[in-house]
């Protein structure tokens, strides 16, 4: 039958209160060496408060600073991607535009056939005639125009979209 060591309760509260072994008398060393029971209770009660120290040392809380910066890091993020979604429409509305002149010149030159690319045969014979007969085409300004506001409008998204540095 197992029964409990009559020095049992003052060993635990010397490990308790924190005073095991500097605290206790010369008796008490001698009986924790010799009795298995308290010797067992200050193993088992010492490993318990290491880890509680170390579960409070590992739960401890960070600092007001790191807390506030992670909640402007958290913010700035938030207004970053509330600021992108715009972008990302005019993106893709600037790719749709690209995409409906691009199907509408291979369009235009499907119907009236490729002609465009004859000037290219007689470049090194006569180039400036060709090009003058090319640039005359009542189509190539409608292409030059669209190009032109194409790259003005991609120009512009850029200008928007690029962070400025600040003075």
């Amino acid at each position: 039958m197992l029964r409990a060591c009559p020095r049992e309760k003052e060993v635990n509260e010397l490990v308790v209160r924190g005073q095991w072994p500097q605290a206790a008398s010369a008796d008490v060393h001698e009986h924790v060496r010799r009795c298995r029971a308290c010797a067992d209770l200050v193993l088992v009660a010492m490993a318990l408060q290491s880890a509680h120290a170390e579960a409070l040392v590992a739960v401890r809380p960070a600092s007001a600073g790191a807390l506030w910066w992670r909640a402007q890091i958290r913010r700035r993020r938030a207004a970053v991607e509330r600021i992108e979604r715009p972008l990302v429409g005019a993106q893709i509305f600037a790719l749709a535009v690209s995409l409906l002149a691009a199907l509408g010149f291979v369009g235009f030159e499907a119907r009236h056939g490729v002609a465009w690319l004859d000037w290219l045969e007689g470049l090194p014979q006569a180039a400036t005639t060709q090009m003058v007969d090319f640039s005359s085409s009542g189509w190539m300004w409608l292409l030059l125009a669209a190009g032109a506001m194409l790259a003005l409008v991609a120009g512009l998204l850029v200008y928007l979209t690029v962070d400025k540095p600040k003075a």
